[in-house]
């Protein structure tokens, strides 16, 4: 009996150690994807781009998730969990410092580069992060669990807006004009405007090596959390049904939360709106993203007692109210139904995914790759609608798509979706759900 007792003490430290890591890294991918959503307005105006062209910002972040996704996850599979976050870290650290370059020489092209480089490193890191926070505790809570370390993400996009409009946008949108410059003039003005983009990215790359330092220095915590060789694989996951409906509703529910989180600033900014000031503007998406971290904190303990595809059901539902309501109504009515939306979506991406990957086991990490590469629907989408908008106007353009991709993700929780996810008891599994290990540092390993 005193065994046992210390068996389960000594696991619930294990868990409580590669938890509170996860929740780091989540703070950390997090605020590297959210100041995209701030340099948007600034690279549109330093480069008179149209919004096309400027999402195609967007388009080499979340294109990065396609390409990297399923290599992460064969990372994953040969060097272990926090070994690959570690890389992904340092990645991350070689994309944040090849901005200072892109700045030196003022070429869009360049910051593209930079952000490809950036997300690379942030999909390695979440590939692995996902099944951490889902295989780091008791399964039966495990959509709870990761909605919570999804809170702390949320935390880093409501800080990283202030963040991005104090160093990026506090000296608001100066637009060169090319009809008056000469190509030189016009490529030192470039050069000037971009130089906000320095200090910022090079700050970020000095907290992301120190990361990747203590991860490896911790490296050994998670040794039994290996995921599967290849083998296991193939031929299995992608004839699983759940998780195919999973990664087609995380497809869609990214791209329609990147195109919101990417026009945001612009869409405050517009007359029909508030009218905002840049750096106005681009604070107040912290609060799109606040009421992502409050929604994700309730969500978190309302999981624990409510069937989590019910909830998911109905905060789709939600978000779908919001937007109509932001696309059919002007000013402050418009402006605070598109950031409510913030709180709709709070629980989705975790609920999707722990839902999608219940009960695989071992195959969790390539399932996780296979769910990451959906998130090239934030390359797709956005680029769709920054066509749009330059066609119809922001006004109504991410609206549309938004509220599209949302009824699909809502569509495709509810309809394709086997039932037995809906009938469930809160806190029940499948028979099948297969034990695992959690690796507890500094004592060894014990099954869950």
């Amino acid at each position: 009996m005193q065994s046992s007792a210390l068996a389960t003490a000594e696991r619930k430290q294990g868990s409580a150690h590669i938890i509170g890591l996860v929740m780091a890294l989540f703070f950390a991918f997090g605020f590297c994807t959210v100041l995209v959503d701030s340099i948007i307005p600034k690279l549109k105006a330093t480069f008179a781009l149209s919004y096309a062209e400027v999402m195609l910002t967007q388009f080499c972040f979340f294109g990065a998730y396609f390409l990297i996704s399923l290599p992460a996850a064969w990372l994953h599979s040969r060097i272990g969990y926090l070994r690959g976050v570690a890389v992904g870290l340092l990645l991350m650290a070689v994309g944040c410092l090849l901005f200072t370059p892109a700045a030196d020489a003022g070429i869009y092209p360049g910051f593209l580069l930079a952000l490809f480089i950036l997300a690379s490193g942030v999909t390695i890191v979440q590939v692995a992060a996902n099944p951490l926070a889902t295989g780091a505790g008791e399964p039966e809570r495990a959509a709870s669990r990761l909605t919570l370390a999804q809170a702390f993400n949320s935390l880093a996009t409501t800080v990283g807006p202030i963040f991005g409009a104090f160093f990026i946008l506090a000296n608001g949108l100066a637009v060169p004009d090319a009809s008056t410059l000469s190509a030189e003039a016009l490529t030192i003005a470039r050069r000037e405007q971009a130089q906000v983009f320095q200090l910022p990215f090079l700050i970020i790359a000095a907290a992301l090596v120190a990361m990747a330092f203590v991860c490896w220095s911790v490296r050994h915590w998670g040794n039994e959390m290996r995921p599967a060789a290849t083998r296991i694989v193939r031929g299995t996951l992608l004839s699983n049904p759940r998780l195919m409906f999973g990664a087609v509703s995380i497809f869609l529910y990214v791209g329609a939360e990147v195109s919101i989180g990417s026009g945001m600033a612009n869409y405050l900014m517009l007359d029909s709106t508030l009218s905002a000031a840049a750096q106005t503007a681009g604070s107040l998406v912290s609060v799109y993203w606040g009421l992502a971290m409050v929604g994700r904190f309730i969500g978190s303990r309302v999981m624990r007692k409510t069937n989590p595809a019910i909830v998911l059901v109905l905060c789709a539902c939600g978000a779908f109210v919001m937007t109509t309501a932001s696309s059919f109504s002007p000013g402050v009515v418009a402006a605070a139904t598109l950031l409510a939306v913030g709180l709709f979506n709070s629980i989705m991406f975790p609920t999707i995914f722990a839902l999608a990957v219940e009960g695989l086991g071992e195959r969790t990490a390539w399932a996780s790759g296979i769910i990451c590469l959906a998130i090239v629907g934030g390359a797709i989408v956005p680029l769709l609608t920054g066509v749009a908008a330059d066609h119809f106007g922001l006004k109504l353009a991410p609206c549309w798509f938004r509220r599209s991709a949302m009824c699909g993700s809502g569509l495709t929780e509810c309809s394709l979706r086997d039932r037995s996810v809906f009938q469930r008891r809160p806190g029940s599994l499948p028979s099948s759900y297969p034990l695992r290990k959690v690796m507890i540092p500094n004592r060894g390993v014990a099954d869950r």
